[in-house]
């Protein structure tokens, strides 16, 4: 009796261990009189993306900073959680991070499907200055009520890049998109944007893509060069152009509940770790996608189209301002107009 005594109360431990390894409030163990928190971060893609990289680069920072106050586990290219429940698992703290692209949060808060407006960005130099924090775009990113509500806490955000167009056909205007179906990320904006150029929408889950592709239930997809080349959709697309129409930005952000279990200098130590994760970032981007975009080309299956500025402009006039104003009650009318103005 005492033997099933006390294997009982060493199940009942061995358990407690293994919620705390997962990241509780109230951490995962001791060191020395120290508690040691674990923060489980979840993501969708490969360890070699811009997503990927600055996520390790994350987990180097803060554990090193906090002195192994804070550990992180990685769960990447949805080996734990994909789109469909990551933003689930982190409201409920079964993950403590998540970095999705930001059109992921819009059926929380619409509001951000700021960053999902076609041709909001011409460089990565815009994308500094229109979304940083103390922007009217950086406002209702990290200030944005409907997340709070949602025990969501925006961290940062990580750049994966500018959006490329994958079909079999090659497309050079909307007329070249016209009856054809594309993958999107959740977003009424992008559905706007496709629908604009004639095409069909199709919300799938990005790990769904490839496959969808190669089965011919969708005929292309918008994404990042790095995106593309590290989940072989090229390989299953016969055409890409390089549009540079849109922008996938990743908002690294955390349960609020974990956020504020935390110590007050460990707060900070996350803040700071993101920061600088956020600046590496920005540095690898774009020189990994361009790398991708070389994989692609030197693959050779894949023909690359260039459009001549003429028909770039063209594109971006079929939904500039048009798919923007559309939206201008969800967006915000200040911010929308104040966008515009800073085009001319």
């Amino acid at each position: 009796m005492i033997g099933a005594t006390v294997i009982a109360l060493g199940a009942v431990l061995v358990l407690g261990s293994c919620s705390s390894a997962r990241g509780s409030a109230a951490g995962g163990g001791d060191s020395g009189d120290e508690k040691v928190y674990t923060i489980g971060f979840s993501h969708v893609t490969t360890t070699n993306t811009p997503k990927g990289a600055s996520a390790e680069k994350f987990k180097e920072i803060i554990e090193a900073s906090s002195d192994g106050r804070i550990e992180v586990e990685l769960y990447p290219n949805s080996s734990l959680y994909g789109d469909k429940d990551e933003l689930q698992a982190l409201q409920s703290n079964s993950i403590q991070m998540i970095a999705p692209a930001s059109a992921k949060f819009t059926t929380l808060a619409p509001q951000l499907q700021l960053l999902d407006l076609p041709f909001l960005f011409e460089t990565p130099e815009d994308i500094a200055k229109i979304a940083s924090r103390d922007s009217a775009v950086g406002q209702a990113i990290f200030e944005n009520e409907d997340l709070r509500a949602a025990k969501i806490k925006p961290l940062g955000l990580w750049d994966n890049g500018f959006k490329q167009m994958g079909a079999n056909v090659p497309i050079r205007a909307g007329a070249d998109m016209a009856g054809l179906s594309f993958r999107i990320q959740p977003s009424d904006v992008l559905a706007s944007q496709f629908e604009a150029w004639g095409g069909i929408p199709s919300i799938l889950a990005f790990s769904e893509v490839y496959n969808a592709l190669e089965q011919g239930v969708i005929d292309g997809q918008e994404n990042t060069w790095s995106n593309m080349e590290t989940q072989s959709m090229h390989t299953v697309q016969k055409y890409i152009t390089e549009s540079n129409h849109g922008y996938i930005g990743y908002i690294p952000a955390i349960n609020s509940d974990f956020f504020e279990s935390l110590p007050d200098d460990l707060q900070q130590l996350v803040l700071d770790a993101v920061d600088e994760s956020s600046t590496y970032n920005r540095e690898i981007a774009a020189e990994v996608n361009e790398k991708a975009k070389q994989v692609i080309v030197d693959e050779g299956s894949t023909e690359i189209v260039q459009l001549t500025e003429a028909e770039r402009d063209a594109l971006m006039a079929s939904v500039v301002p048009g798919v923007w104003e559309e939206y201008s009650d969800v967006l915000g009318a200040d911010i929308l107009a104040e966008l515009i103005a800073n085009r001319s």
